[in-house]
């Protein structure tokens, strides 16, 4: 039972799983997410406690400060990799260690308020990005090399819609447990 519940703290909202075929629809509702991610994200943490912001989303888990730092980073990492995506040919990406960015000093101790920025910042130039892309573009690949992946851009826009989603309910999941909303 323990690690059933382990699993739904770790993947409250399950684990990442597109559609066979994405649609125009899913695109638009994907990047739709993307668009209120900031303000969601911003209004569900604003407000918090130090201690709040230090406390583990599960046992073992990052705390809800490294969770902002770190949402920020890989979407800022995701947004290159459209980049790349879009103007070499299958590139091979840059894998980075999340782990090891969340160990950094600056994601256990820097204001949460300077990733919500920069959070804003990508996302507006990310969606606003995606939403001129031809379908063309949206086929173009890139490659992951930690399993040599091939990932369209289509896909990556729904992946990265549920990543911001994964970590949004891991606080929102956190905070009504703890009494805290």
């Amino acid at each position: 039972m323990e690690d059933k519940i382990l699993e739904q703290l770790r993947y409250p909202i399950g684990k990442f799983s597109g559609p066979s075929v994405i649609s125009e629809d899913d695109i638009v509702k994907w990047t739709d997410a993307l668009e209120a991610l900031p303000a969601r994200l911003e209004k569900l943490v604003t407000g918090l406690s130090p201690a709040q912001l230090e406390t583990p989303f599960r046992p073992g888990g990052w705390t809800v400060r490294q969770l902002v730092h770190h949402i920020s980073d890989s979407h800022h990492n995701s947004y290159i990799r459209f980049k790349w995506a879009l103007t070499e040919d299958t590139p091979v990406i840059k894998a980075y260690d999340e782990k090891a960015w969340s160990s950094l000093f600056d994601a256990n101790i820097a204001p949460i308020g300077m990733s919500l920025d920069h959070l804003k910042a990508v996302h507006a130039k990310l969606v606003y990005l995606l939403r001129g892309l031809s379908p063309e573009q949206m086929e173009r690949e890139f490659i992951h090399p930690e399993n040599n992946e091939r990932t369209s851009l289509k896909e990556n826009i729904g992946r990265y819609a549920w990543h911001g989603n994964h970590h949004f309910a891991h606080i929102e999941n956190l905070l009504k447990r703890e009494g805290w909303v």
